[in-house]
């Protein structure tokens, strides 16, 4: 979902701070990079901030995903899809994204299945479709009514399907609604399951309900080695700037929720069971600028995640700002290490 801001009091120029170039690492900044006793950061890049590549503006980024090639597949919520360079970020490519209509996508969530091929949300309807590659649709998966923008079903626009991941093993897809359904509580979200059938296709799987933090949303979701889930949760206040919180979450005794048209907090219904790991506000600034207010200048609207690897038993973790291809916003890449 795009975050709006009032561009009208800002002032802030377009100078961008990086601590990594466009060639790659930059030395990391001396000091404590602790953002809770379960995270810390190593650097951030804003080497593609207002950048183009083959007339495509690189930026509304909303979601990233590996690559079999080891390559990093990078989505626009602006119906393009990007491959970049993992150790760079340098795109190599991108693939525009359209329905089967021709008509673009409000893409936000993406992951790339096992032979390669890509499935993404758009948030609009909302859907999933698996797309080649270069961007020509193979497929499409059933949803819920009741996950349809109203008045088709009971989700609000722009707070559908805007996180995505394939859970391990690769039988289990998993979305993440950003926002409460029409007629369930305010906060509590509801996350769609789809089970791959033996001949390779998705349907539809058990639901979940998950509670925010009251204002956010779930703008990703990404699944552990071990089955949990790694829960972005989002807002943005104008004047104070961003919210963004990490959770790892665990669905493994949470009640299926996909019979229950209404989740109002009743008894017996048990909610994915949360553990904070850490507020982003609380990470140290490492020399970032912001161009709006900010708890903390290294905050921007985080959107997009995707777990890179692991050492020395922590996660390594990427996460991607969306720049609405907003003067006043910045496209960043965040480089984590998360224990869970």
């Amino acid at each position: 979902m795009r975050l709006r801001t009032v561009l009208a009091s800002l002032t802030a120029g377009l100078a961008a701070a990086t601590c990594l170039s466009a060639a790659g690492p930059a030395a990391a900044t001396p000091g404590d990079h602790t953002c809770s006793p379960f995270v810390s950061i190593d650097r951030f890049s804003d080497a593609l901030d207002k950048t183009t590549y083959d007339g495509t503006f690189v930026g509304n980024l909303s979601a990233l995903a590996l690559d079999r090639n080891g390559s990093l597949a990078a989505l626009s919520d602006r119906s393009a899809l990007f491959d970049l360079d993992a150790r760079t970020l340098a795109p190599r490519s991108v693939a525009a994204l359209a329905d089967e209509n021709g008509t673009g996508l409000d893409s936000e969530g993406l992951v790339v299945d096992r032979d390669g091929t890509r499935l993404i949300t758009s948030e609009t309807e909302p859907s999933i479709r698996r797309y080649s590659r270069d961007g020509r649709i193979l497929d499409r998966l059933p949803v819920p009514d009741a996950l349809r923008v109203a008045p088709a079903g009971r989700a609000q626009s722009n707070g559908t399907f805007e996180g995505l991941t394939l859970l391990p093993g690769g039988h289990t897809l998993l979305a993440s609604m950003e926002y409460a359904l029409s007629g369930d509580t305010a906060g509590i979200v509801r996350f769609q399951t789809w089970r791959r059938t033996y001949d390779g296709h998705f349907r539809l799987g058990p639901q979940y309900a998950y509670r925010t933090d009251t204002g956010l949303g779930v703008p990703e979701v990404q699944a552990t080695p071990d089955g949990r889930l790694l829960v972005l949760e989002r807002g943005f206040t104008a004047g104070v700037g961003n919210t963004v919180r990490l959770y790892l979450a665990d669905p493994r005794h949470a009640t299926d929720t996909s019979g229950i048209e209404n989740l109002t907090g009743q008894a017996g219904v048990r909610l994915i069971k949360k553990t904070p790991l850490a507020d982003i506000a609380d990470c140290p600034t490492l020399g970032a600028t912001a161009k709006q207010p900010q708890p903390n200048p290294l905050l921007d609207n985080i959107e997009g995640m995707v777990i890179t690897g692991q050492s020395r038993g922590r996660l390594k973790v990427l996460l991607v700002s969306d720049d609405n291809q907003n003067a006043a916003q910045t496209t960043r890449f965040y480089y984590l290490r998360v224990r869970v």
